[in-house]
């Protein structure tokens, strides 16, 4: 018996999908890198405000690729505008990054990178959720409990990480800030990289099994959807 001819607008929406997925994988890491290079160095200072633009341009496309996937699943949408609404917003803030390297004594410049970093780590959060809402959509139950376990993990360390950061801008404010920080830069001198990898690890990390995450549902997508042996690159 003789299949039936694949939905064409099912083959579009699941290759934009997958198409969204490679932005998002690429997008996580760049933006990263360029932003923090915009605010603290002078590498890029030379193109202004465009490469933060661009590079969080790029996060943004991929989740708006996403929407075209199962638009009638209300759940799914929820998460989606969400997270959605987080990339509008650090996009629209990314010129702050380059105007308070200029100018770092400015203080709404200064109150602006704090509260951009906020909303990365909430999108960060959004991103997972709409990770396990699109992975309970596909055929894979592997994929699900993968998806599940990872997303709680990252959960868990982007709260530790958000805690940890509000803890600091409330210690910012105190008079004896100074003294605590000399206090705190001894103890990482002193821990040298094994100090250092307890600062860095709960902002990397969710980071990197977001990426995980991301490559291995476009995979999966490819594998069972369009026949491509996973492993293949986009």
């Amino acid at each position: 018996m003789a299949e039936p001819p694949p939905n064409p607008q099912l083959l579009s929406a699941l290759g934009r999908l997958v198409r969204g997925l490679s932005a998002l994988f690429w997008g996580l890491p760049i933006a990263l890198i360029v932003c923090v290079q915009t605010a603290k160095t002078d590498w890029l200072r030379s193109l202004g405000i465009l490469p933060s633009i661009l590079a969080l341009a790029l996060v943004y496309f991929g989740i708006d690729q996403l929407g075209q996937f199962q638009k009638q699943e209300r759940i799914w949408r929820i998460a989606l505008d969400r997270a959605k609404i987080l990339a509008i917003a650090n996009l629209g803030l990314a010129p702050f990054l380059y105007w308070w390297n200029r100018m770092p004594g400015n203080p709404f410049y200064a109150a602006i990178v704090p509260l951009m970093l906020v909303i990365g780590l909430l999108f960060l959060f959004s991103l997972n959720m709409v990770l396990r809402r699109l992975a309970a959509m596909l055929p894979d139950e592997t994929l699900r409990i993968e998806t599940r376990l990872f997303t709680t993990m990252n959960a868990y360390l982007l709260a530790l990480t958000m805690t940890i950061f509000c803890a600091y801008l409330v210690l910012s404010r105190m008079d004896n800030f100074q003294r605590w920080q000399a206090a705190v830069g001894a103890v990482l001198e002193r821990g040298g990289v094994w100090a250092l990898m307890l600062v860095v690890i709960p902002i990397l990390l969710p980071i990197a099994m977001t990426m995980a995450l991301v490559w291995k549902v476009k995979e999966v997508i490819l594998a069972s959807v369009f026949g491509q042996p996973q492993g293949d690159g986009l």
